[in-house]
């Protein structure tokens, strides 16, 4: 895959339409649409999984940072992505202080540090002032390089069988022109075709879905981002603020 830049200007909304988001939220919307995007993937293409198939979402979206773009943007939207799961588990310890162990995603901080160390390993010696911004554990740290070569033995396999872009049929934009959401889904709808494709077509949508929330529908080949999502990211940034 190409490196290209996120770059700030490309992925916020432009001023005096309905919404804007700014980089935190851009940049959380971009790594839930990679989480969504690896749960259409292990469905599409048959991806085995052994454990949690939110964990390994969760690893190909920040696979696909590293994969996709330059370094200062990588580290950008990694840190943000991380951030998302620090400011969920403020909201959880103010709101009922109870871990939903029973959940199929982990607990929001263990999250935090796999976005972190998939990145960090990825290129432990460029990256230390990165894993000093995340302040990711020693212990944690020596393992990172390991964790990201299973990443990329794993997931850089099945995105090699996905390139032919020529013979797959094209990932497709839904959604409402004036939502800021919209806007970054629809830009990155539009770059990723020209990398990868699934075997199946599959409909990227922004609605509206009286919930923040965000998730692959296997029956409908959806990947439904809900509009309340964004109102919920800035509520997160400005907890982390």
């Amino acid at each position: 895959m190409l490196k290209r830049l996120a770059c700030a200007a490309a992925l916020l909304m432009t001023p005096g339409t309905a919404m804007e988001s700014s980089d935190f939220v851009a940049a959380n919307i971009l790594g839930i649409f990679y989480h969504e995007l690896g749960h259409a993937i292990i469905h599409t293409e048959g991806v085995p999984i052994f454990g949690q198939e939110e964990d390994a979402a969760d690893v190909f979206s920040i696979f696909l940072v590293d994969a996709l773009f330059e370094e200062e943007d990588a580290q950008s939207l990694a840190l943000d992505m991380a951030e998302g799961f620090a400011g969920e588990a403020m909201i959880r310890d103010a709101e009922t202080g109870e871990i939903a162990w029973w959940d199929t995603h982990g607990p929001d901080e263990q999250r935090f540090y796999t976005i972190a160390c998939i990145l960090y390993g990825a290129d432990p010696d460029a990256r230390k002032d990165f894993a000093s911004a995340v302040d990711l554990p020693e212990e944690r740290a020596e393992s990172c390089a390991g964790e990201y070569d299973q990443a990329a033995a794993s997931w850089g396999a099945v995105l090699e069988e996905m390139s032919d872009t020529d013979t797959r049929p094209p990932l497709v934009f839904e959604g409402r022109a004036d939502h800021a959401a919209s806007t970054i889904l629809a830009r990155e709808v539009r770059h990723l075709d020209r990398e990868i494709r699934l075997s199946k077509r599959v409909v990227v949508a922004v609605e509206e879905c009286g919930e923040p929330n965000a998730f692959y529908d296997p029956e409908a080949l959806r990947i439904v981002f809900c509009t309340e999502f964004v109102g919920h990211l800035q509520r997160i940034e400005a907890l982390l603020e």
